[in-house]
């Protein structure tokens, strides 16, 4: 028997949780009948022939309520494999685990069934893993897997990557009549090991929308990995895990409007999406119909499911709102999408196609000894760092520079959709927040995850609670504001990127409050810009041809200042991400939008 078709242990199905469940059933019986009668016939060899995917058309492919996938169908162990095969067999079991749990088991020994746990972490490694020689005393076998580490799946769903080696040693022991059994799994395998291939074939990266805000008036992004499951369509999956808690990131930080105890009794399409639910909701809480009504379609129509389509849902089968697809809301308002600049110590309307003058006050004045400008929500307040501290001023013609927060090592100033001024004292190391509303001045906000770190820079996102702090000039952390208006402190920190020892970020932005721009100076002075996605690390590069001095974005607009022979100039990105385009010639710097 070949080595290829010695390691082909699965068969692939494509298989859309949708209608038709029954004659899907009748379908992936008859090919579990075929497989069975594969391996138990006599024909010297004992694992299933594979030259390619097997799909099984699917009619349910096309319901708006779910999205195609391929599903693994493994086979028990077979006496004539040896120890590799048995542990090559276990992974593919691991793999078709959520489909059918009954498998995975018969690789075990007893003990190693009572040890082990598939409610655990997954972890994720590349396609191409082997083995090292084998080790083992003659009634016990040990295999060493080995393997670069792609990232692992918590138990809060959240993905975590990470590019290092792996390996994991397999004990294993020979079964009376032939073959072999698991008798131990690796130390620190609690949970499933997957390669790279199966969390593609199986899993999707879903946007689920909590709330927040004093008035929860405010939408804020976690982003998971879900399995897909052939028993629902993945509209239910989505939203019976939107009722459970959001992810570590974003715990203290967010909320929702689901009571506990609210169920999804079920979810149907028809000319419109019908959802039913049950639970303790207050019909009568027109606030709380809201938020969960937004919460619904955004958790849908951001993942492509029932766009374009009116959602009605249902309490206890009796009416409770209509949501239609021109709805029209603020849930994720960015703010005001002006743009600026600034040259020669004057900060200066964008337009289309370049200048469009000077802002009224005295940040349209030239003078020297401001910097780092940065902008409130609405664009009416404009902050400066100056060489004594952080100043507003009103972008009217009457508004004057007032100091907010004195200090002589503060970050660059960034601004809450609320309306508050941050940033760090790295002198004191304290986190400082300025309410103008208030009439008092900066206060101490709790971090103290933060404590003993160099921060360089901090950036509150446009949802107004995740912050994006660079430490020691090459590393980027992402926090959240957690706690109430009383209570508030800066905590929930995720790893989200660094550079070489040597190189440094030289700005930070936030595009969106999923996606972050990180702008990286290596040792030899080449710039590298990557747009990363704060909820699951992935990382988008972007082509650059000229030195930048900093960014700025809003969506889909990212600007930023190059350095040029004639001094600096504003470029903006276009929209496919491939190629710059200059909007101001000369004379120009530090590009930014309102927030972010």
């Amino acid at each position: 028997m070949t080595r290829t078709r010695r390691l082909a242990m699965v068969w692939w199905l494509d298989a859309v949780a949708g209608r038709e469940r029954r004659a899907r059933a009748r379908r992936l019986g008859a090919v579990a009948a075929i497989v069975a009668a594969m391996v138990l016939a006599g024909s010297g060899c004992t694992v299933i022939p594979v030259t390619g995917p097997l799909t099984v058309n699917e009619t349910g492919s096309s319901d708006p309520l779910s999205k195609p996938f391929q599903r693994m169908i493994a086979i028990p162990p077979q006496r004539t494999w040896g120890p590799e095969d048995t542990v090559r067999g276990l992974q593919a079991a691991m793999a078709a685990y959520a489909d059918d749990p009954s498998i995975l088991p018969k690789y075990l020994t007893p003990e190693a069934r009572a040890k082990w746990n598939a409610s655990g972490p997954v972890t994720v490694i590349e396609d191409g893993y082997e083995f090292a020689p084998r080790d083992g005393t003659g009634s016990v076998e040990k295999v060493t897997l080995k393997g670069r580490w792609v990232a692992k799946i918590k138990e809060d769903d959240s993905y975590v990557p990470t590019a290092a080696p792996w390996e994991g040693t397999f004990e294993l022991v020979k079964v009376e009549g032939g073959g072999y059994l698991v008798k131990s799994l690796p130390n620190g395998l609690n949970g499933l090991l997957l390669t790279n291939s199966d969390v593609t074939r199986a899993y999707r990266a879903t946007n689920l929308y909590y709330v927040a805000g004093p008035a929860h008036d405010r939408l804020v992004v976690d982003r998971v990995r879900l399995r897909l499951k052939p028993t629902e369509t993945y509209a239910q999956t989505i939203l019976e895990r939107l009722l459970k808690s959001p992810t570590a990131a974003l715990q203290g930080a967010v909320t929702t409007s689901f009571p506990p105890g609210t169920k999804i009794e079920s979810i149907r399409s028809e000319e419109r999406v019908m959802i039913n639910l049950s639970g303790p909701i207050d019909i009568l809480d027109l606030t709380a119909e809201a938020a969960l009504k937004a919460q619904i379609r955004y958790s849908l129509n951001k993942n492509e499911i029932a766009k374009g389509r009116v959602i009605e849902i249902q309490v206890d089968g009796e009416p409770y709102s209509i949501d239609r697809p021109d709805s029209d809301d603020d849930w994720l308002d960015g703010g005001s999408d002006s743009a600026y600049y600034v040259s020669k110590g004057a900060v200066h309307y964008m337009g289309k196609d370049g200048p469009a003058g000077t802002v009224p006050g005295p940040a349209g004045e030239q003078r020297e000894g401001y910097s780092a400008f940065a902008l409130s929500k609405d664009g009416s307040q404009i902050a400066a760092k100056t060489s004594t501290g952080i100043s507003v001023a009103g972008l009217t013609a009457g508004g004057r520079w007032q100091e907010v927060i004195p200090g002589e090592k503060l970050t660059p100033p960034t601004w809450h959709q609320d309306g508050s001024l941050w940033t760090y004292d790295q002198q004191n190391a304290v986190l400082l927040r300025y309410n103008p509303s208030s009439g008092k001045g900066p206060e101490r906000v709790a971090a103290s995850q933060l404590t003993g770190l160099e921060v360089t820079q901090l950036r509150i996102a446009r949802d107004g609670v995740r912050v994006a702090v660079v430490t020691a000039k090459n590393t980027v952390q992402i926090g959240a504001l957690t706690g109430g208006a009383a209570g508030t402190m800066l905590g929930n920190f995720q790893f989200l990127t660094t550079t070489e020892v040597g190189n440094k970020i030289r700005d930070i932005a936030w595009s969106d409050s999923e996606h972050l721009l990180v702008l990286v100076e290596s040792k030899a002075g080449q710039m590298q810009l990557n747009e990363i996605n704060v909820g699951d690390g992935e990382v988008v590069g972007v082509p650059l041809k000229d030195e930048l001095q900093s960014v700025a974005a809003l969506d889909d607009r990212v600007l930023a200042a190059a350095t040029t022979d004639q001094g600096t100039k504003i470029i903006e990105l276009s929209q496919d991400r491939q190629t710059w385009t200059v909007k101001i010639e000369s004379d120009a710097s530090s590009p930014l939008f309102p927030l972010g």
